[in-house]
This record gives structure tokens, sequence and C-alpha cells, in this order.
């Protein structure tokens, strides 16, 4: 009782103090607004059109997919790339961020840019590598012909392949995190006590890395499941969810089909989400007393070095292979067929791309800092603040990242192609649709970003500023902002990085009006027009870079400035 008598008092309190900063009241009431308009509004509109028939409440939807074989073998069939993909990915990851974190290998920069390297390009560019190097015509295939016989890159095996290339980066960029927090120390006293390198292998660095494995495992499954360039381009006769409920859409026009089944694909992603978030989230073997050495492990056996030695070099071999391809690729004259060298395919690509390559550029230069504002702000919200649903915001906003982009863009084109009580404007069509739609797909990164610099804000720095006087919003801007600068910064180089290789959703919302880089390489592809699909691919890369570059310089120059004024505070 005494227990609800102070919780009903801190509520109240609570009110009373953002009460009296109507401005706050004001965004925090706007933010709510936004998040079920953009991201809860779409996903009820999919579901709503999975199980209304003419009108009328009707299951024969979820009935057919459930009965008929050509409509529930696309779930097993991602089901089975979901976990193969993970498990390679997974494998990679590890002990890559293994051979980095715990053993002398040279070039440790390099071979750690070079594994988050594909991170940085549209995922279904490694497909067109495969299809450059394997597919019909491909460069390696009449060797491998003769080596293994007659073989196919389109497929389960071709899309395991290229999706480990794409997504295993992030369960390295996990596993090196896990792995660096773990003092090797605790590996060489196991040791000095007697144990063998296996025994220390399985029961304390495996054992402590369980929880990183975990996620890992689950992000790269989340990933794999919610792929649409990769399968689009390499699945073949292997149909997968995320491209099977496009078709149903695009192809025969049946929306409420498709709704059903971008349904059926979210259930394995949310839950992979919630368990990713709150099961192994809590999980935490780590034990370090005082700051981790950093240091790799002295004694280490051949048979440990050679193994990881030689995946770090195999892997980076065929990122270079990969994309040395898609260099090489875009310079021929008909892929193929005429290897002639020429600059007629990025002439080619200009004219016909111009204004795609234009759309992508403005388009995500005016989402990018929408995104990367509100992620902050919303995080300020959720650590600084305590108001009435504030967890609420915080599961909401994150919701984006476990919903596949296919049922992302489904929810868009049923939510926003006619007015609504919710929403009194058509957007279908135009460059807002797709704009609001990158913003709130990218968004999660920002706040987790925003979050975890805003943990290591000692609160009293922002208490200081409102005991002088100062409003939450002169505090947000004058103490907050400048000293999570380079958070900010970073979910900026995300969601822009996200906003220009995006596919799976915006495919959906592109119209002859916009139209993004993207779905124009995906179009060269489909035209088996390889050449300038890979030109296209490589000015897609550069851009990238270049903008990466330059945020990279704003973050250095900001961060000095953000340490300055921690200083001085």
């Amino acid at each position: 009782m005494l227990k609800s008598s102070r919780k009903r008092q801190e509520i109240i309190g609570n009110l009373r103090l953002i009460w009296k900063e109507p401005l706050l009241l004001v965004f925090i009431i706007a933010i709510f607004y936004f998040l079920l308009t953009f991201v809860l509004f779409p996903l009820y509109m999919v579901f709503k059109s999975s199980l209304i028939v003419d009108k009328q409440f009707d299951l024969s939807n979820y009935l057919a997919v459930f009965s008929k074989r050509y409509y529930f073998q696309p779930f097993i069939n991602s089901m089975i790339l979901g976990v193969l993909a993970a498990t390679a990915g997974t494998i990679l990851g590890f002990v890559f961020a293994y051979a980095i974190t715990r053993t002398p290998i040279p070039f440790k920069r390099f071979f750690r840019m070079t594994a988050t390297f594909p991170i940085i390009s549209p995922p279904f560019v490694v497909a067109l590598a495969a299809i450059l190097l394997f597919g019909r015509a491909g460069s390696l295939t009449p060797i491998l012909s003769q080596v293994i016989g007659e073989y196919s890159i389109y497929g389960l095996g071709g899309l395991v392949l290229v999706e480990t290339i794409a997504y295993g980066p992030i369960a390295f960029l996990v596993l090196y995190g896990v792995l660096q927090a773990i003092d090797p120390a605790l590996e060489e006293a196991a040791m000095d006590l007697g144990a063998s390198r296996a025994r220390v292998f399985a029961t304390v660095t495996l054992h402590l890395a369980i929880p990183g494995i975990d996620s890992a495992w689950l992000l790269v499954f989340i990933e794999s499941m919610a792929d649409f360039g990769n399968p689009m381009i390499l699945s073949g006769n292997f149909r997968v969810l995320s491209v099977q409920a496009f078709l149903q859409i695009t192809g025969m026009y049946d929306i409420s089909r498709g709704s059903t089944l971008a349904i059926l694909l979210l259930i394995p992603t949310v839950t992979a989400f919630f368990l990713q978030k709150y099961w192994v989230a809590r999980k935490s073997y780590v034990t370090v007393t005082g700051q981790p050495t950093g240091a790799t492990i002295k004694r280490l056996e051949w048979y440990i070095k050679l193994p990881a030695y030689s995946l770090c070099f195999l892997f980076t071999g065929i990122v270079f292979l990969f994309y040395g391809m898609v260099i090489w690729g875009s310079f021929q004259k008909l892929w193929g067929v005429d290897a002639t060298l020429t600059l007629h395919n990025y002439v080619e690509m200009f004219e016909v791309g111009k204004d795609y390559i234009i759309d992508s550029l403005s388009l995500s230069t005016l989402a990018t800092p929408l995104t990367g504002i509100l992620g902050m702000f919303i995080a300020f919200l959720v650590i600084r603040k305590k108001f009435i649903g504030r967890g609420l915001m915080e599961f909401v906003s994150m919701l984006t990242f476990a919903v596949p982009g296919t049922v992302v863009g489904i929810g868009y084109i049923l939510a926003f192609n006619q007015r609504s009580a919710l929403f009194p404007f058509i957007l279908t069509g135009t460059a807002w649709i797709i704009t609001t739609l990158l913003i709130f797909r990218n968004m999660p990164v920002g706040i987790r970003s925003g979050i975890a610099a805003l943990q290591q804000i000692d609160p009293s720095i922002e208490e200081a500023s409102t005991d002088l006087g100062a409003d939450s919003n002169k505090t947000f801007r004058k103490i907050t902002l400048p000293m999570i600068a380079p958070a900010f910064f970073s979910g900026l180089a995300f969601s822009f990085v996200k906003a220009m290789t995006a596919i799976s959703a915006i495919i959906f919302v592109v119209s002859g009006k916009w139209n993004l880089i993207t779905v124009a390489i995906l179009g060269f592809v489909d035209n088996s027009q390889y050449a300038q699909a890979a030109a296209m691919s490589l000015l897609l890369i550069v851009i990238v870079l270049i903008a990466l570059s330059v945020i990279q310089l704003l973050v250095g120059r900001i961060g000095k400035g953000a340490r300055t004024i921690s200083i001085v505070s």
C-alpha cells in the first residue's frame, strides 16, 4: 500500500514538473503523435489489410497461407536462410573478432576496416559481384565448373554466401566489443592454473562471450529475414517471404494476400528483436575488475592462430575479390560478351540515372539531419525526463528496427494513399513519403547512440543549468547537445548510409517523379545490364565514402569542442 502511494505521488510530481514546462509537454505530445502516425499506424494498416476482404473481417488469407504450400514454403525457406546465414555470419564475426582482440595478427586496423566495409555498401552489391564472378557468364564459372561440375549461384547456396559476406560484419562489430571487454588476464590466469588452451577457450572465453554471440546471431538473423535486395537478385527458384510479398502486391496486385505474407515475415523478426533486446541484453557473464588491459594473449599455439589468421585472410581476399569485380565489371563494354574496356557505362549511367542520383542525394540529405535531431531528442527524453509513457516511447521508437522493410513499405502505401482522421494528407507519389519513411526507419540507431552518450554524462551538469534558471529547452541546446555531438554525428553517418542504400521499403513508395539510385541499380540487374549496374554501384559507394569522411571530420572537430565544454563544466 505504501509503495503504491509513493508511486502515485511520484507520478503526480513528474506531471507537475512537465506541466511547468509547456514547450516540453508540446514536444512530448508531438513525438507520440509522430510515432503513432508513422510507426504504429502503417503496421496497423498491414494487419487490417490482411484481415479484411471485401470490407468484411475474413481469415481466408491466413487459411490460404497456412494451407497452401505455394504460400507457406517461402516462410520455411526464409527461416532456413536466416538460420544458416546467421550461423555462418556469427562464426565469421567471432573468429575475426577473436583474431583482432586475442592474437598478435599484423595490420589489425586494416583487417578491422576491411571487415566492416560491406556495411557501407548496398547489400545487393555483393549479390551483383557474385553474379559477375559465378553467374552463367561469370569470370570464375568455367574454372569452377571444371573443378566441381555444373552448379548455379542462384538459390540457397548463393544466398547464404552473399548474406554471410554482407551481414557477417554486423556480428563482428558486436563480438569485437564483447571480446575487447574481457580482460585477457582471466584466460592467462586459467592457463597458469594448468588448464589447456581448449579448456580455457571453452570455459572462459566462449562462456563469457555467450551473450554477445546470442545477440550477434539474432541481429544477423533479423537482417537476413528482412533482406530483399539479395534474394530479389539471387533467389532463383528458392522463393523467400520478402520477395514473395513484394511480387504478390506488384505482380498480382493482391494487397490483401501480400499483407498477410508480410505479417508472416514480421513474426520471426519481431520475436528475434524481443529476444535480443530484453532477454540477451540482460545476460552478462563479463566480470572485469579495473580497466581491461586490451593486451593479446601471450601464449597462443599455432593451431589457434593458423585457422584464425587463415579465415581473416580468406575473408579479406573475398571482400577484395567481390568489390574488385564490381570495379572491373563497371568498365567492360558488355558483361559476358564483350570485355573491351570502356567508359561508356559511366556515360550511360549519368544519362539514364542522373535524376536517380539527384533524387537520392536530395532526399537523403533532407532526411539525415531530421533523423539525427529526432533520435537525439527522443534519447534525451527517455534518459533525462520522467513522464507517463516514457517506456512506451522508447519501445515504439525502436520498433522500426525489428520490422522488415517489406512490411514498412506495404504499411506506408496502405496508410498514406488516402486521407484519414489521423493524417489528413495523401503522401503517395510525393517526396515526403520517402523522406518520412527514411526518417522513422533509420531513427533507432540514432536513439541508441544518444542513449549511450547520455548515460556517460553526469546529470548534475544539466541540473546545475536548471538550478540557474534555464528551462529544459535551453539546457538541451546549450549543455546537452554539444556534449553528445559525437554520438549525434555517428547517428547521422548511419542514417545517411542507410538512406542512400535503402531498397526493401523504398521500392514500394518510389514513383515516376521521385526515384532512388538503389532502385535504378536493381532495374539494371533485372535487365541483365550488369556493367551499368556495377558502374552505378561504384558511384554509390564513392558518394557514401565521401559523406562519411565529411561527417568524420565534423565529429573530430565538434568532439574537441564537446570535451572542452565537459572540462569547463
